[in-house]
């Protein structure tokens, strides 16, 4: 900065044009965005992780009010976190994975590639019904009864498959 007589405050001239520098930036409306970072845009790993927050809570029962609270966040965050929209923070993420009864790797382990995304777990966990599904079986004591409905399930996903893949019937 220069004093009102005009000489250097300092005995740093590059330090003055540089003071002088950020005020006459700041007096031409001129915005420094050499210190403002820019803000950090979601990626696939922050979808990804949102996903499986979803499917895991879904599968302990837990709403999204009931797990924000638990965390600290609104129901609106976690909806925002499960979508990918927002990044979950480190110290947040292992108090939900402490909440889910997981390790914080469960958010993050890349499963094999497969010829079929239904096979990856949280893909199908995530599928409408498959929750209720699992918690329907789980409930079967009878373990000849639970080899009956698995026998059922598999037959009608190959009569799915059949109907897919048969050319349409003709009306006439």
């Amino acid at each position: 900065m220069k004093r009102r007589d005009g000489e250097a405050n300092t005995a740093h001239p590059e330090q003055d044009a540089a003071a002088s520098g950020e005020k006459d930036a700041a007096a031409s409306g001129e915005k420094d965005t050499t210190s403002q970072p820019m803000p950090k845009q979601t990626t696939d790993v922050d979808r990804l992780v949102g996903v499986r927050i979803t499917a895991l809570r879904k599968a302990r029962g837990m709403s999204q009010t009931a797990l924000g609270n638990a965390v600290g966040v609104t129901f609106q965050q976690v909806q925002k976190y499960e979508k990918g929209q927002n990044r979950v923070g480190a110290g947040r993420l292992r108090e939900i994975a402490r909440l889910l009864d997981v390790p914080v790797s469960a958010f993050f382990e890349e499963s094999e590639p497969r010829a079929n995304a239904q096979e990856d777990v949280f893909g199908f966990l995530s599928g409408q019904g498959a929750i209720e599904l699992l918690r329907a079986y789980a409930q079967i004591d009878d373990e000849q009864m639970r080899r009956d409905v698995l026998a059922l399930v598999r037959s009608a996903a190959r009569l799915a498959q059949v109907r897919e893949t048969a050319p349409p019937r003709d009306p006439a």
